[in-house]
């Protein structure tokens, strides 16, 4: 696979490309990255890639023209163009997955106020890292690139993807623990160390269904669950109930008579 990535800021990805497992994806050859500088498709002497916003405002407008000729440039018979815009749609795991299917991305990392809309048309999606604004494309791009390089086979092994966070299973990954056993008065749970291979994976779905429930509910109605994990829902819902009831109330439903 081959990421092109669009950028005012070339100079900071080289570095990027050789660390973690990006790094290893990069050094084994199931990856091929490149990072573009747009500058060098303005016709100016000075090299312009933006302009005032018509109709005023603040700031700088990233120019169609310019990012036109960039993209034609890179594009192949086998190319997807995703510009990295804050309007675009969330980046989810089953995105992800999808851009690692194809041989070839561009990568458009926007700058300043953002890009001229007619960029729109130039592109083939338009993808958000999520609802906060960054300074420029380039942190997006080097997450996408990240999170594609996991997926790519022979990158990592695939029982580590099956078990991380927005995979197959839809929910928030189980707690993990390792040494010390106990730490600060915090001990490791005792399925954890009792070899039992089924009551751990049945711990670790619970804990994942719990976090999930805890930090996550919207994964919820997107993941599909057995009627034993429906029930374990309702008892995290109960005992969140009662941690909520005021130490020595009566929760009986009984009156005072009076007497």
């Amino acid at each position: 696979m081959k990421i092109d990535v669009l950028t005012l800021f070339p100079e900071v990805f080289p570095a990027l490309f050789s660390h973690s497992i990006v790094g290893r994806a990069y050094r084994a050859g199931l990856i091929e990255l490149a990072a573009v500088d747009i500058r060098g498709y303005a016709q100016d002497r000075h090299r312009s890639v933006d302009a005032p916003p018509y109709g005023g405002g603040p700031g700088m407008v990233m120019r169609v023209d310019v990012l036109a000729r960039a993209i034609s440039d890179l594009r192949r018979a086998d190319s997807r163009v995703v510009l990295l815009e804050p309007s675009g749609r969330p980046l989810t795991q089953e995105a992800v997955q999808r851009l690692a299917g194809y041989g070839h991305l561009v990568l458009v990392a926007g700058h300043y106020e953002g890009v001229d809309q007619r960029v729109e048309t130039l592109v083939d999606e338009e993808v958000s890292l999520g609802d906060f604004i960054l300074s420029g494309g380039e942190a997006a791009a080097w997450a996408v690139i990240d999170a594609i390089s996991r997926c790519l086979p022979g990158v990592i092994s695939p029982d580590s993807l099956a078990e991380e966070s927005f995979s197959q299973s839809g929910l928030l990954e189980a707690p993990q623990y390792t040494r010390p056993r106990q730490f600060a008065g915090l001990a490791v749970p005792e399925v954890l160390l009792s070899g039992d291979h089924q009551a751990v994976a049945s711990w670790r779905r619970r804990e994942a269904l719990r976090r999930t429930w805890r930090r996550r509910p919207d994964l919820l109605g997107q993941a599909a669950l057995s009627p034993v994990e429906q029930v374990w829902i309702q008892e995290f819902e109960q005992a969140a109930v009662q941690a909520d009831q005021p130490e020595g109330s009566d929760q009986g439903g009984h009156q005072d008579s009076g007497h």
